[in-house]
């Protein structure tokens, strides 16, 4: 076996070896009690004391079994409401709690269908999947949890009807004791909530609470269950980033005070905490440079996953009005949207609540230049393509570097062979010819391997940014192509729509052999790079190489559209590359005849 297949082999194994792990690996996706009891008081940044907020919760009237829809439709009548209508946002506000608790994004849709619903981010207690914001005060000193305001508060609007853009909402509570709560919402023409808390002591005496945040989630929402996806709590402390899975939260450690298992941190100056899924988020964001603390907690006897951030103890003096601002994220988690809250509106490190990965070094500007190109483009599938070429234009010097020196490997053939006759059975005096022989004429036998082992985290990164991003949900290439984060829907298997039937549903086993279209050109484009050189004499060799492109062809046929256009764009670019290289080298590739001599039936073997 000579040296340069062995090179081709190594590489080609290499990377066949790695999307065979990655395909393993991470294999394609397949009623609540109140608890409102007062619990152990906790100190708070400031030395003095307030109890924790209780469970989220929050009494709801039975609802009896019914279809999701009609859950929600039923949870939502169940108390009056403020209307929130912006361009990105519909949805109510419930007057019982205060809670953000009904909320649809309008400029995204749950299929490809234009007329299926839009996606639905928070729900109401008493739906399927409750989902919600709930923001109060958690007494301290003499005060109990009767005297602030909490999950079944019964809020009244004070001013403001619908709460849109330049519309903001007034709530106000009078707890009978002197102390009067008021609650001012507002929200920006993206996913922004801005939630002031103020209290007006008109008492005799001095009170004491901490004002907090919570978004809570019952029980474990379904989700992609991915590997390489992270979705649970993310959140940003003094600079540093946290995520946990829904799966971990139970196995926190029990906190007796918190009532739940649950992990506190204290932040000094900037972070933010809150949930996070494959495409949406709601997080809580205090003021900047104020000190708060921030939790994550599992409650098991409610079976709900609670976000919290709180803030330190405010005394209030008789006759005055303390005030306590946080904002809240709800909605898509837009590129450009939340890069503008980190850049523009000072929320420290908000670009990473997107999953970059482990390759972010990657993965961050592979999507800087993907996202500027579509934009000059106007096609995500030719801004892949655009992608593909910077990137090949970028290997190129090592491309070249490789290329030449597998021609000159093919040039020392005869001296190798010599060699090898020479040396016989003595593998040391063998090695130590060859590497004479490599040093003398200039020549990196394992150069070969580079390019395709460079490709291996570019294409990770790729994958990445192809499957968490959500400017590639729903985007459309040409034809067929309407989802590039989705596989080809095409189907071999019904002659891509000329028969009369469907393509076998992606949960069939059937799914693997439902080839579409860019798979099998991808196949292809891989078998066309194979023929720029003849193939191997060594039998073990010529069988690897007929078989790679074919299994790659099925392994990648579930991916992501946007990676196998990838992937035929990387193909096609390597083959020109490697013919006008081989060229320059006085080299001319018979591709014609190496595609003929593969058709050609083989001789039996002489007896």
């Amino acid at each position: 076996m000579d040296d340069q297949n062995k090179n081709l082999i190594l590489a080609t194994v290499l990377s066949f070896l790695v999307i065979l792990g990655w395909f393993v690996l991470f294999p394609p996706p397949e009623a609540v009690v109140e608890s409102n009891a007062p619990v152990a008081m906790q100190t708070t940044n400031d030395g003095t004391t307030a109890a924790p907020p209780p469970v989220a919760g929050g009494a709801v009237t039975p609802i009896a079994p019914t279809t999701p829809a009609q859950a929600r439709t039923t949870a939502l009548a169940n108390t009056a409401r403020i209307t929130v209508d912006t361009p990105s946002l519909t949805g109510t506000i419930a007057l019982v709690g205060g809670r953000i608790d009904d909320l649809s994004l309008k400029n995204y849709r749950e299929t490809l269908d234009p007329s299926s619903p839009n996606v639905t981010l928070l729900s109401p207690v008493g739906s399927n999947s409750a989902y919600y914001a709930l923001y109060g005060w958690a007494p301290g000193g003499d005060l109990t949890f009767e005297d602030v305001p909490g999950a079944n508060t019964p809020w009244q609007l004070e001013t403001g009807t619908t709460l849109g853009l330049d519309s903001p909402v007034t709530l106000r509570w009078d707890n009978g004791k002197g102390l009067t709560f008021r609650r001012v919402m507002s929200v920006d023409s993206n996913f922004m909530f801005t939630v002031t808390q103020s209290v007006e002591n008109s008492g005799t005496t001095e009170a004491r609470m901490a004002p907090y945040g919570i978004v809570a989630r019952h029980g474990k929402p379904d989700t992609a269950n991915f590997f390489i996806l992270h979705e649970g709590v993310v959140r940003m402390s003094d600079g540093k980033l946290e995520e946990m899975k829904y799966k971990d939260m139970p196995d926190l450690p029990l906190i007796e005070r918190e009532a739940a298992q649950a992990e506190v941190i204290d932040v000094t100056t900037n972070g933010w905490v809150g949930f996070t899924d494959k495409y949406w988020m709601t997080t809580l964001i205090p003021e900047d440079a104020h000190a708060f603390t921030s939790v994550a907690k599992y409650v098991p006897g409610a079976d709900i996953y609670q976000t919290e951030a709180r803030m330190p103890v405010i005394a209030v003096a008789p006759g005055q009005t303390q005030t306590s601002t946080t904002r809240l994220f709800a909605g898509a988690k837009e590129w450009e949207t939340i890069r503008a809250y980190q850049n523009e509106d000072g929320i420290t490190g908000f670009l990473d609540s997107i999953d970059w990965g482990w390759f972010y070094f990657l993965t961050k500007p592979i999507f800087w230049v993907l996202h500027h190109l579509h934009g000059l483009i106007g096609n995500m599938g030719l801004a892949i393509i655009g992608l593909t070429l910077l990137i090949k234009a970028i290997l190129f010097p090592l491309a070249y570097k490789s290329y030449v020196s597998m021609a000159k490997m093919k040039e020392l053939q005869p001296q190798m062979e010599k060699i090898k006759e020479k040396a016989g059975d003595d593998k040391a005096k063998l090695q130590q010819e060859m590497m004479q022989l490599y040093k003398r004429e200039k020549v990196n036998p394992a150069s070969g391997c580079l390019p395709i082992v460079m490709q291996i985290p570019i294409f990770f990164s790729l994958y990445k940014v192809i499957f968490v991003t959500i400017e590639l949900r729903h985007a459309p290439f040409f034809g067929w192509i309407k989802d590039l984060s989705a596989p080809d829907p095409s189907s071999i298997l019904n002659l891509f729509g000329l028969l009369p039937f469907a393509p076998p549903d992606p949960t069939s086993i059937f799914v693997t052999f439902s080839l579409g279209v860019l798979p099998i050109l991808l196949g292809i484009s891989m078998w066309l790079q194979q023929k720029l050189n003849p193939a191997p004499a060594d039998k073990t060799q010529a069988a690897v190489f007929a078989w790679m492109p074919w299994i790659f062809m099925f392994m990648l046929g579930s991916f992501a559209s946007g990676l196998v256009v990838y992937w035929i764009a990387n193909n096609t670019i390597t083959f020109t590359q490697q013919y006008l290289i081989m060229r320059s080298q006085g080299f001319k590739p018979d591709v014609f005849g190496n595609i003929r001599s593969t058709f050609k039936r083989k001789k039996p073997d002489a007896k």
